[in-house]
């Protein structure tokens, strides 16, 4: 997989000891690699594990999510939970660049949404690359420090009304799926009537076993 990218020196010197893979588990940071590996081998669409799909991905070419935006409605933040792209993108190549080139095993993200981030920082007004930026509510409609609101069921009639209101939000409009940071999310039991709830019912293969 790494044959012919800056990837392959990498690993060959991860592999011989000569680099330090740090305190973050090195399978963590190598399934980062390998996910832009594959993707620039076969291209494709890559998503988390922790992610919900609301709707077809066949309109989407070259893209990747931004997990938050300004006050100018710029993205301050994307995110490497859902990646779209052609083989051969030259942006996938410099994902796998970067990671070799600035590779860090002591801190968490760096090697994975931080990265993004930093490489279409440094492109995104060069010309040849060709890919676009989604908004927050593509693929990170709700933040990591707010998915437990989604858990929640409702206790009163007004926080029925915003449970729907927002069903229908990400059902009807620009969301292509939910990514529920099960990071954060793990800890929380899904209420029953809760949007999470409401949404795994509807879009998830769900087996009851008797």
């Amino acid at each position: 997989m790494f044959k012919k990218t800056p990837a392959e020196t990498w690993f060959e010197e991860m592999k011989s000891g000569n680099k330090d893979p740090g305190e973050i588990p090195l399978s963590q940071n190598l399934s980062n690699l390998i996910i832009l590996a594959v993707l620039n081998k076969y291209g494709g669409i890559y998503l988390d594990t922790d992610f919900i799909v609301l709707k077809s991905f066949a309109g989407l070419r070259n893209a990747i999510g931004a997990q938050s935006i300004g006050v100018s409605k710029n993205w301050t933040r994307l995110n490497n939970a859902v990646l779209v792209f052609d083989m051969n993108h030259p942006l996938l190549f410099k994902f796998i660049e970067e990671f070799a080139s600035t590779f860090d095993g002591n801190k968490w993200g760096h090697n994975g949404p931080y990265l993004v981030s930093r490489v279409v920082q440094k492109v995104a007004e060069r010309p040849g690359y060709n890919f676009t930026i989604l908004p927050p509510m593509a693929f990170y409609p709700v933040g990591w420090n707010r998915i437990g609101g989604f858990f929640k069921k409702s206790e009163s009639n007004a926080e029925s009304r915003w449970v729907n209101a927002k069903l229908l939000q990400l059902i009807s409009g620009e969301t292509y799926g939910i990514h529920v940071w099960n990071r954060q999310s793990s800890r929380f039991s899904i209420e029953e009537g809760s949007i999470m709830g409401r949404l795994i019912s509807d879009n998830c293969v769900i087996w009851e076993y008797k």
